[in-house]
């Protein structure tokens, strides 16, 4: 009886070991993912996910922090189909490789700011934010002549403090809906299907200017989206205009009067 007794003990210790786990499991989801915030984080600031648009108008971003092995091999599939895109360049990237800032926006395409050093933002206060912000902002603006209006978050990651903080400097905090993966040294085939499977209008498709099969796979997409009525364009050009607002899954809308 005492054996019995003994297990049935711990298998009720095991069950509320598990139960636990995951309940803990779905409260952290609840609160990062952004297609329930407005349930789970009340009114939690949120970066530009993607924009509401009727139009079929889409923006390629390519996020600049480290290498530079393909930065003109971009530039030049970007030439050759007439597009531009927005680079979001960490400040010591363009310390490093100020001759690339400079091509990429000589060649019409956006420079905006990715933070100075690449850190995790979210453990910042909103003065080390702000410094840091203008640190590379006067970096980018001292190459290009132009001043960065875009931010995107290192590592994707934020909190209410970043947010506002961005906002509060009359910069846009952007994020990205599409994501290529291209950064795990995926296969060009795979990179395409991810970005043709999952794009929509209004979106934004994350890239990395010195991801291994990155240029590979740009060709193809360029020409599916086209072949598809898809318009690319900067997403300083993406965004709405006049009033608007960013719903719970960070979609930019505009305000309804």
């Amino acid at each position: 009886m005492k054996n019995v007794l003994d297990k049935i003990k711990k298998r009720k210790a095991l069950v509320s070991a598990v139960s636990l786990v995951l309940f803990v499991a779905v409260i952290f989801w609840a609160v990062n993912s952004p297609a329930i915030v407005g349930v789970s984080a009340g009114d939690r600031q949120l970066p530009i996910y993607c924009v509401s648009r009727e139009d079929k108008t889409v923006s390629l971003s390519f996020d600049a922090a480290w290498g530079n092995e393909d930065t003109q091999q971009i530039i030049d599939i970007l030439n050759k189909y007439d597009i531009n895109a927005t680079f979001f360049v960490v400040g010591e990237w363009a310390d490093k490789y100020p001759e690339s800032v400079k091509a990429l926006f000589d060649a019409g395409n956006e420079v905006m700011s990715h933070s100075d050093d690449h850190a995790h933002f979210a453990s910042l206060t909103a003065d080390e934010i702000t410094k840091n912000i203008n640190t590379s902002n006067d970096k980018i603006e001292a190459i290009t002549g132009v001043r960065p209006t875009l931010f995107r978050c290192p590592y994707g990651e934020y909190n209410d403090t970043v947010i506002n903080t961005v906002n509060s400097m009359d910069m846009s905090a952007i994020q990205w809906d599409v994501d290529s993966l291209d950064w795990k040294e995926l296969s060009a085939d795979e990179i395409t299907s991810r970005v043709l499977n999952n794009v929509k209008a209004g979106s934004i498709i994350l890239f990395h200017n010195a991801a291994k099969n990155t240029p590979e796979a740009l060709p193809q997409i360029i020409e599916s989206l086209i072949a598809d009525g898809y318009t690319i364009v900067p997403v300083s050009q993406l965004l709405l205009t006049g009033d608007y607002m960013i719903d719970n899954t960070g979609m930019q809308c505009p305000v309804r009067k």
